[in-house]
């Protein structure tokens, strides 16, 4: 039987019944029971050859039932002080394995700031696994083992300053220690800064690592420059991870730039991926910036596509208002013969730099019509869009915009692009350049027809939408465009949206009045200033983890191009000061502007499977917490994080999910699916599905658009499945997305806001001690000098939603004496103010 090959009978065949244990023995099976006491034999045996079988039996087979069974026997074995050296290791891996498999059964315990001082072991086998099992249980229990730093600063200065044939038997080809160097500088990187005694050790081992970089090689082998230049890397991890030393953050960057012109293609990849973080710090950017000729001549002729994306990534990192309009020249002459895969993160990386040190509009426009012109078909709708956002909102670059996509669009091979952006830009602008015979309102008109039929419907349909404006900027060409109007409506097999803006705008443009007309068609007001969508995109492009390299955080403050809209922003949308509170009968104004953006929401509702299990515990509190809040952590366990981050404008919205993976093993299968209970016709979610694998310390992205078509009361929910060490794993959360989430923030004077106080009837009231900070996260604006009572907070705000929109107000007045609030909330529709006073009431 199985348990009598285990006996210890003779090493030899304690041996083969371990191997054949770890080979053939399933983790799930019922023979791991007996198994375990003949390992539990073993481990009480204190013979050190039966005890490493067994651990290395532990470790290989790695179930949850071993866990159980030996988490608290190992750590008792690895600090014990009669302990051999080779068990300690052994226990040291095997403890390591099982904490990566099942964190939640290993116990912390005193033996924990015991395990810490195995650093300063004689044995270096012994160091070198405490350092591997140190730096997997100091990312969750950082402070648990903070006193590690001390002394792998210690050991590592004993390494860097040692003769090889001092640690004769960890030399690898004239390089002391390389594994445990390596280890102990990315343990360190766990860490702050030490304090300045522990720093300045630190600061000398660093420094003596650069200066043996530049030592001539002892050997000719690569495999001598493989773990000489490991080290190298690592250490310029741990220094840019610092970012404290001005000097050695110089020389870093200095000893990279010469891998930039190295033989090896991985020294080059490498330099210049550490150059991208590098050009972050405020010590470094300068010296990065060195290099800009070296870093440009490798995007140009290096062969290795991955290296040139890195070229580029560097350019794009060490980009400033000094060197922006070279980099750029630079970056689009290379998007000329660019890879296929990288022309699209290249557009985006010209647009953002373009926009972020414009000296001047003119350049900007330029820009970004070349990039159409060079790249039209990776120039994705937040390029142009945005383009758009800033012509609109500079009177000083619109005449130039309006002559230079005229020019451009009388090229023969014109990319459908380049129409859109010359219909919308023409359709507001065209009558500044009009006064020139070369660009006559016809002329326009029809050079902007001559593309129609060869465009998309999306662009004809924007086409259409210029044509009316033109009726109003030119009433010249009125007859002319309304005969194309009159054609297309009458077209058989046409397209439903086309005919019914040719059916429209021709009707529009029959019976309007020449006042109402330009009412109706007036120019684009300017857009409110956001953060620009394409950064959003190229992070989102980038993956997780690239936030330091995309966003270098050196804060222009003589950028003036700063901010910007979402890209459906084009789309008609009611004024801000639309008397939505019913305090004017003024009418507002209804834009005309064309637009590609279409219906972007679609219901994945209808075929969605509702979640099936209940919410985890703890997720009613979680949801709560984001009622005033868009960002934070959603939810937390031992195996998963989510993430949130979200933003809502109008009656839409958009919501980004992080999920990571906090274990080192991979998640299979990993579904999110979206369900709302509440009625279908309030909410519409769209959302892109996730890959199924997620690897163990990753983190995948999920997106999510929203559209609120009415007033609703019930949050979505988000199902999560997948498959943590053959176990299956069934999450079910609350999204936090509320009602208030909608709110149009809106100012009034004192006098209006009573004189609609007392016109809105549907009231509640809410008296706790509550704190009125919470207020300013809720939605609505906060209003000053308007209570005359100034201890007073009043607040209005309107919910929107497709369907119609809600006037809010709210008064909250505290009584000092009673320590009480009380709290006032009116709106035009009582299940609003009941659902608003709800969560309003679970906030305080």
């Amino acid at each position: 039987s199985l348990t009598k090959i285990c006996l210890p009978l003779s090493s030899h065949l304690l041996f083969q019944g371990y191997l054949f244990i770890s080979v053939l023995v399933n983790s799930n099976s019922e023979l791991i029971r007996l198994i375990n006491n003949a390992i539990k034999n073993d481990l009480a045996s204190r013979n050190p050859t039966f005890m490493c079988l067994a651990l290395h039996c532990i470790a290989n087979v790695g179930s949850r039932e071993m866990a159980e069974a030996f988490a608290s026997e190992i750590p008792r074995i690895l600090v014990a002080g009669d302990t051999m050296d080779s068990v300690k290791q052994s226990a040291a891996l095997c403890l390591l394995r099982l904490y990566k498999t099942s964190p939640d059964l290993v116990p912390m315990g005193e033996w924990t700031s015991r395990v810490v001082h195995l650093l300063n072991d004689q044995h270096m086998g012994v160091v070198t696994a405490a350092v591997s099992l140190i730096a997997c249980l100091c990312k969750k229990n950082p402070d648990d083992f903070k006193t590690c730093v001390s002394l792998a600063v210690s050991r590592l200065s004993r390494i860097v300053s040692s003769a090889s044939t001092d640690l004769q038997d960890y030399t690898y080809y004239f390089v002391p220690a390389p594994w445990l160097s390596v280890k102990l500088l990315r343990l360190l990187q766990c860490y702050p800064p030490p304090d300045a005694a522990v720093k300045g050790r630190l600061v000398e081992c660093l420094e003596t690592i650069l200066n043996k970089a530049q030592e001539p090689p002892k050997s000719k082998k690569v495999q001598h420059s493989n773990a000489k230049n490991a080290i190298l890397f690592e250490a310029i991890s741990l220094i840019i991870h610092y970012d404290s030393e001005p000097n050695l953050l110089v020389r870093a960057c200095n000893q990279l730039g010469q891998f930039l012109q190295h033989r090896e293609t991985n020294l080059r990849y490498l330099a210049l991926e550490s150059m991208c973080t590098l050009a972050s710090s405020e010590f470094s950017h300068e010296a990065v910036k060195t290099h800009i000729e070296t870093v440009i001549n490798a995007l140009k002729t290096e062969r290795d596509v991955s290296v040139r994306q890195r070229a580029a990534d560097l350019l794009y990192a060490m980009c400033d208002r000094t060197n922006a309009k070279q980099i750029v020249s630079e970056m689009l002459s290379y998007l000329e013969t660019a890879d296929y895969s990288i022309r699209e993160e290249i557009v985006l990386k010209v647009a953002i730099l373009a926009e972020k040190y414009a000296v001047d509009y003119s350049w900007y426009v330029d820009t970004i019509l070349n990039l159409i012109r060079i790249a039209g078909d990776y120039v994705s709708e937040e390029v142009w869009y945005r383009v758009i956002q800033i012509v609109i909102n500079r009177d000083d670059v619109q005449g130039y915009a309006a002559k230079t996509v005229f020019e451009a669009l009388q090229a023969p091979a014109c990319h459908e692009n380049m129409v859109k952006v010359g219909g919308y830009i023409l359709g507001e602008f065209g009558n500044l350049i009009a006064g020139d015979p070369r660009s006559s309102p016809l002329v326009q008109f029809n050079l902007l027809h001559s593309k129609f039929h060869l465009c998309s419907v999306s662009t004809r349909a924007l086409l259409l939408s210029t044509y009316i404006k033109f009726i109003n900027l030119f009433p010249e060409t009125k007859g002319t465009i309304q005969e194309v109007l009159r054609s297309d409506s009458q077209i058989r097999n046409a397209d439903v949206e086309l005919q019914q803006r040719a059916v429209e705008y021709l009707k529009l443009s029959s019976i309007a009045s020449t006042d109402v007309l330009a009412t109706v068609l007036e120019e684009m007001p300017p857009f409110p200033e956001r953060e620009s969508s394409i950064l959003a995109k190229l992070k989102k492009k980038k993956g997780p983890g690239a936030g330091s390299e995309l966003d270098d955080g050196k804060k222009d403050p003589n950028s003036e191009i700063n901010g910007g809209m979402e890209p459906s922003a084009s789309t008609s949308t009611p004024s801000p000061s639309a008397d939505l509170l019913g305090l004017r009968a003024a009418p507002t104004s209804a834009s005309g502007a064309p637009t590609s953006a279409g219906n972007l929401l679609v219901d994945v509702f209808s075929d969605s499977p509702s979640a099936t299990t209940g919410l985890v515990p703890g997720a009613e509190e979680n949801f709560l917490r984001f009622v005033c809040k868009n960002n934070g952590v959603l939810f937390e366990n031992q195996l998963l994080q989510i993430g949130v981050k979200s933003e809502f404008r109008q009656n839409l919205g958009r919501m980004y999910l992080f999920y990571g993976n906090k274990t080192s093993v991979q998640f299979q299968s990993f579904t999110p699916t979206v369900s709302y209970p509440g009625d279908l016709s309030q909410l519409n979610v769209q959302t892109k599905a996730v890959e199924p694998l997620v690897e163990g310390g990753a983190q995948v992205q999920q997106v999510l658009n929203i559209e609120c078509l009415s007033d609703f009361t019930e949050a979505p929910l988000i199902n999560i499945k997948f498959r943590y060490g053959g176990t299956l794993q069934n999450l079910t959360l609350k999204l936090p997305i509320t009602v208030n989430k909608f709110f149009q923030a809106t100012e009034m004077q004192s006098q209006d806001f009573f004189q609609r106080w007392k016109q809105l009837s549907l009231a509640l009231l809410l008296s706790t001690s509550l704190l009125f900070p919470q207020l300013l996260g809720f939605g609505s604006a906060l209003l000053d000098k308007v209570d005359p009572n100034p201890d007073n907070y009043v607040g209005a705000g309107i919910i929107q939603t497709k369907a119609l929109q809600v006037g809010c107000l709210l008064r909250l007045e505290p009584n000092a004496q009673a320590q009480m609030y009380r709290l006032t909330l009116r709106t035009s529709k009582e299940s609003v103010s009941k659902h608003l006073c709800e969560l309003l009431s679970q906030q305080f």
